[in-house]
């Protein structure tokens, strides 16, 4: 459901207004490509490698850790709007700051000749959670997670991000935002971080086997209240923040606005696929553990139901379902401040999953009923 607050701002003109979306072939990047093109933006997609043609959309490659390569395709565009949803998983959370820090840098850098207006920026919950390295350990703040509580003190690329396009649009002139989103779900393949599409993998492939569809993760999870982000949602939220006074040079937390149990959930997506849902045991069952030697019964689902992706790999990234989902501490956000400035959007996330699976199934990414 989209608010009237949202309408009347997206009613505005859209002349003179140019977007680079980086990342534009991920999940938030795919989302904002298309309510940008639906808008009339003129819309440049930068991944590194250029994503499908398409109506209204200019795909644009390069290699965001190479200031070099920034440098020499970006130097003849001139956005006025920058939404940056890029992101690269390094072994360590110094290589994390180094690589990811680096990329907004120099991206910004190469874009220093171009008339700015605004920049967003993507970063997520461990802005309170801590990094990959120390995550949910040490002192964190109190659920639910608010926006003006302090850094954490550990390093963390999301902090090294927000300082580099603090600088930049100190230097530059522009305007800014951030949105901390906590797993997002939408439509992309080959994701890092795609717990819609691996859940949904996941079933299809219990429902081949005739097997239960177990929680793999905590009671702690299973039980507690938690939230989620549609893709849709954080693009609505990067528009809004983008063309909007109150969204100017401020941080947002932006999730769904609904909050479920796990264990109410997991019932739900079981019923959409048809198998048999079963609760946690005491101890976390990873599907890194559960879905071992699953690239030949995917394989065998592919033939059967003529899929497009044979490739387990892109379609389920257990480990960071698994992460999510095996977490010992409740993570709820909460949204007060950009509903106060004049966004309230809001969508249910089970209906954020099932018409995502409709969407998937369409595409056939995933087997039909």
């Amino acid at each position: 459901m989209t608010s009237n607050t949202a309408q009347s701002t997206r009613s505005n003109p859209s002349e003179g207004r140019s977007a680079l979306v980086v990342g534009a072939t991920g999940i938030g990047g795919s989302a904002l490509v298309d309510l940008l093109t639906e808008q009339g933006w003129q819309v440049t997609a930068l991944s590194r490698r250029p994503g499908a043609e398409r109506d209204g959309v200019r795909p644009l490659a390069a290699d965001l850790r190479s200031a070099e390569d920034l440098a020499r395709v970006l130097a003849d565009e001139r956005p006025t709007h920058v939404f940056f949803t890029a992101w690269s998983r390094q072994a360590t959370e110094e290589e994390n700051i180094a690589v990811n820090g680096g990329m907004v840098r120099d991206l910004l850098a190469a874009l220093s000749h171009a008339p700015l207006q605004h920049v967003a920026l993507v970063t997520g919950l461990k802005h309170y959670l801590g990094p990959f390295e120390a995550y949910g350990q040490g002192n964190m703040p109190d659920t639910p997670f608010h926006e003006e509580e302090a850094r954490l003190d550990a390093p963390n690329f999301y902090y090294a991000q927000e300082d580099e396009l603090f600088a930049a649009a100190e230097r530059d002139g522009f305007t800014w935002s951030v949105h901390r989103s906590h797993t997002v779900i939408g439509h992309a393949v080959g994701n890092a971080m795609n717990m819609g599409l691996t859940l949904a993998v996941y079933a299809s492939i219990c429902r081949k086997l005739g097997t239960p569809f177990i929680f793999p993760g905590s009671l702690t999870q299973w039980n507690g209240l938690t939230d989620m982000t549609d893709a849709t949602v954080l693009a609505e939220q990067m528009f809004w923040a983008s063309t909007s006074e109150a969204g100017r040079d401020q941080a947002f937390n932006v999730v769904n606005g609904d909050v479920f149990r796990w264990r109410w959930m997991w019932t739900r997506l079981a019923e959409y696929f048809g198998v048999e849902p079963v609760g946690p045991g005491a101890e976390p069952q990873p599907l890194e553990q559960q879905m071992v030697g699953a690239e030949k019964v995917w394989q065998q689902i592919v033939q059967e139901h003529d899929l497009l992706e044979s490739d387990l790999s892109r379609v389920a990234s257990w480990w960071h379902t698994d992460a999510d989902l095996g977490r010992e501490i409740e993570v709820v956000t909460d949204i007060s401040k950009s509903r106060l400035a004049g966004f309230s959007v809001h969508h249910r996330t089970v209906d954020s999953f099932t018409t995502l699976f409709d969407r998937y199934r369409a595409d056939r990414l995933i087997p039909g009923a």
